[in-house]
């Protein structure tokens, strides 16, 4: 699946991902491969899109038709 990381500022990382792992409001979950559609919130916490790893500050994702697009507060 098509993965995007994106801060108010720049574009963090465009690319392909088999697993992506969220730090969820209710505790971390993850995305596989043909995902139902989803929106979510998300804490401050470690993503991870197969072996790249951030630290975000927190943010909102979307998921449809195989696109994970992350709207991430901020990235460390």
């Amino acid at each position: 699946m098509f993965v995007e990381i994106i801060t108010p500022d720049r574009k963090v990382f465009a690319g392909e991902a088999s697993v992506v792992t969220l730090p969820g409001v209710d505790g971390s979950f993850q995305i596989l491969n043909d995902h139902a559609a989803l929106v979510s919130t998300l804490e401050k916490g470690t993503l991870t899109a197969d072996k790249d790893i951030f630290q975000i500050e927190g943010g909102v994702v979307e998921v449809l038709n195989n696109k994970v697009l992350i709207l991430a507060e901020g990235i460390n």
